[in-house]
């Protein structure tokens, strides 16, 4: 992912938020599992960096036959 702080100072800490799906065979959603990890901080006015997460989840919630699927990611700077 790819983080741009458009303001003129620096951001200097934050946290990114992942709301991974737990999606069943027929495409039905059964659950969410939000994780939390920290942003790459600090990050000076109109700079950007790119950093990869991975987001995790117990095997005992995705049975065979079904499937998970990040389908929010929400950043907040602080």
């Amino acid at each position: 992912m790819t983080f741009t702080n458009t303001g003129t100072t620096a951001a200097r800490a934050g946290t990114v938020s992942f709301a991974t799906h737990i999606i069943g065979a027929l495409g039905i959603d059964w659950a969410t599992v939000t994780t939390n990890q920290p942003l790459p901080a600090p990050l000076a006015g109109g700079a950007s960096t790119t950093r990869t997460y991975t987001v995790c989840v117990e095997s005992w919630r995705v049975p065979l036959g079904m499937h998970v699927d990040t389908r929010t990611v929400t950043a907040t700077w602080s």
